[in-house]
């Protein structure tokens, strides 16, 4: 067997999720670094994966673990296990905390988003929009699962609710606990397949990671119980982390996020709201708020119950708020869709 630390066979990486995207960045004189994708990031050091199995990476003079994240590819060298260069991710998921100068990244190279929330006073169309505008941007693929479908008696009406929220949305029932939310998840969590999971705290998250991961899993996430009378859980992940998947994809978990705001998220919105979207160039001003406007084509979509007019105070309030929360200097991303 290889080291932990020799250059990876194309056949081995692609296991992890390698792609000839990354395999382009490689330089002629780039060869002999091995790529390895980052499993963990910790205050000063980095864990990361080789198909041989986990090794601890040096960082080089001036370097800081703020510049990577989990599920990030980089090349170090095989001999010293010194950090070369992260590559160019070809996803990210990242917000903006209040007061923040820069995004918040929160995982890399990920395929699909898994947008945790259950059948209970944790439902918010709301809040779910804003992981899909977060995903949107982020150019992964969003996946609402729906958990504690016991707790209702009528799990349709959540599944109709979500599905309503974006054009072709998969939403899929699991019960985090169950053998049987493997395979029903399965279309997604394929061999090099990378999978991320965001939700609030108490939806059964870490509970999923650790059905995903299977048994065999070195470190379980620890789970917790949510509160009765509100339906709200405590943080049991602080970290994020990639964990291999029964399947032989990838997963990475989240610690819950109590607030979400938009920010640097234009593009993520526009397709969130595609139906909005797509009949604003038919109003009578270029500059239609859809509010009052004669000739709004939004509004005449509303008359006749084409749109949902909650749907429209909800984009009008995203909007605004990515408006406000945008640094006028912010870069607008690539899209990968």
């Amino acid at each position: 067997m290889s080291s932990p630390g020799a250059p990876l066979p194309t056949e081995g990486a692609a296991s992890l999720g390698w792609s000839d995207f990354f395999e382009d960045q490689r330089a002629p004189a780039e060869a002999d670094f091995a790529p390895m994708r980052i499993a963990l990031v910790h205050r000063s050091r980095l864990t990361a994966l080789s198909t041989a199995g986990p090794v601890e990476l040096l960082l080089p003079v001036h370097a800081s673990t703020g510049d990577v994240t989990v599920g990030d590819w980089v090349l170090a060298d095989p001999r010293t296990l010194t950090l070369h260069r992260r590559l160019s991710r070809r996803t990210v998921l990242q917000r903006r905390t209040e007061g923040g100068k820069v995004p918040q990244v929160a995982a890399a190279n990920v395929d699909t988003l898994f947008v945790v929330t259950s059948c209970n006073a944790d439902f918010n169309p709301a809040r779910l929009e804003r992981y899909l505008a977060l995903a949107n941007q982020g150019g992964t693929d969003p996946v609402i699962l729906l958990t504690k479908g016991d707790l209702t008696d009528d799990v349709e009406a959540y599944r109709r609710q979500a599905a309503a929220l974006q054009r072709g949305l998969s939403v899929v029932g699991v019960n985090p606990r169950s053998p049987d939310a493997a395979a029903a998840l399965a279309p997604w969590c394929g061999p090099g397949q990378t999978v991320a999971l965001v939700g609030s705290s108490g939806v059964g998250k870490s509970t999923l990671v650790n059905t995903l991961a299977g048994p065999g899993q070195d470190a379980p996430q620890e789970t917790g119980a949510i509160r009765e009378h509100d339906a709200k859980g405590r943080h049991t992940t602080t970290a994020r982390s990639l964990h291999a998947m029964a399947g032989g994809g990838w997963v990475i978990d989240t610690p819950g996020m109590r607030t979400l705001h938009v920010s640097d998220a234009a593009e993520g919105i526009e397709t969130l709201f595609a139906e909005i979207t797509e009949l604003a160039p038919d109003c009578r001003f270029r500059d239609c708020t859809h509010a009052h406007e004669p000739g709004c084509a939004v509004q005449a979509a509303i008359a006749e119950d084409a749109l949902d007019p909650d749907r429209l105070d909800r984009w009008r309030k995203l909007v605004e708020e990515n408006r406000d929360k945008t640094p006028a200097t912010a870069p607008r991303r690539p899209r990968r869709h």
